[in-house]
């Protein structure tokens, strides 16, 4: 049996890893550390190895190598109290239809031992919590996505865990959903709950998370509060769109602009980190008029988490398009 005290960290993990069959390391030596009352995000693209890490820390899929503590729990040598400790809400959402959202809150406060009238009353308490007390009596096959989600994510709370998962819990809802989901998230926060979440949303991240990590390709690139890791970026971003422009012959011509740090090459486009973006616009303008190069259009703006992400990683996250749109 672990023993766990209160100065335990939410998650710790040290050299997690998991490799899959044919030799595929979908999380390759992760060393993380989740502290009690934060609401942590891991950002990152599809395949990039949020899930996979969830799952282990969730006692869900066991670890190839390293370990792994949530509520000072160790998730390989004590699943069972690591589970009570926890709550998980992954992306799919298993709801029986034909029950009520009342019965289904009810039902799974029996698995976990809460019966009678005390799984009415948390039944009754958990359906305000997340604002569906007047969907309470219907059935779940009439919820929206929305309703569903945060049901799932009232299902999870049912025997008040110390740390809460939460899997990418707003993929392919409406942004008015989203936006439904992140005030449910931090009030839970605020109640006392620890919470981890993936996501690919870049302004989810921002929006939610007191720290993040960005994870790709199965390791953590960077990590820091969104603020800060905005900050380290110290370049305004200069964007220009190559319209067909051929890439070499339109750096060729932009060449080593005053303050110029990098230049990042996109699929449609050339990211130039700049200490002055404003400033440097009309020389870029200047310069590729005098080597009569035709681009799209060239756009200026403070560094972003995307930013943040394209300089870790070389390209930008994909899958935040829906929310731009």
């Amino acid at each position: 049996m672990s023993i766990a005290t209160a100065d335990d960290p939410a998650v710790e993990a040290r050299g997690l890893r998991r490799t899959f069959k044919g030799g595929v390391e979908a999380v390759r030596d992760i060393d993380l550390r989740v502290e009690r009352g934060e609401i942590f995000g891991f950002l990152g693209p599809n395949g990039a190895g949020k899930s996979t890490t969830v799952r282990m820390l969730c006692t869900l899929l066991p670890p190839t190598a390293g370990s792994a503590k949530v509520a000072g729990v160790d998730v390989v040598a004590d699943p069972a109290e690591a589970r009570r400790r926890i709550g998980v809400a992954l992306q799919e959402i298993g709801l029986d239809p034909v029950q009520t959202g009342r019965e289904l809150l009810e039902l799974q406060c029996g698995l976990y031992g809460i019966q009678g009238s005390a799984a009415r009353a948390r039944a009754q308490e958990l359906l305000e919590l997340v604002g569906l007390t007047e969907a309470a009596d219907r059935r779940t096959k009439t919820y929206s996505g929305g309703m569903k989600r945060r049901l799932d994510l009232a299902s999870a709370l049912v025997h008040s865990p110390e740390v809460l998962f939460l899997d990418e819990p707003t993929t392919g809802l409406d942004p008015a959903s989203r936006l439904t989901i992140w005030d449910e998230v931090r009030r839970i926060n605020a109640g006392g709950t620890s919470v981890m979440l993936t996501t690919q949303y870049l302004e989810e991240a921002d929006q939610l998370c007191d720290r993040l990590a960005i994870i790709d390709a199965g390791r953590i690139v960077v990590e820091g509060t969104p603020g800060r890791l905005k900050a380290q970026m110290g370049h305004d971003v200069v964007s220009v769109a190559l319209n067909g422009a051929d890439v070499e012959s339109t750096k060729a011509a932009i060449g080593e602009l005053p303050g110029l740090e990098r230049v990042v090459v996109e699929s449609e486009a050339l990211a130039l980190y700049v200490e002055d973006g404003p400033a440097s616009i009309a020389e870029i303008v200047r310069r590729l008029d005098r080597q009569r190069i035709r681009v799209g259009g060239i756009a200026v703006a403070r560094p972003s988490l995307d930013d943040v992400f394209l300089r870790s990683t070389g390209r930008r996250l994909e899958g935040d398009e829906e929310v731009a749109a």
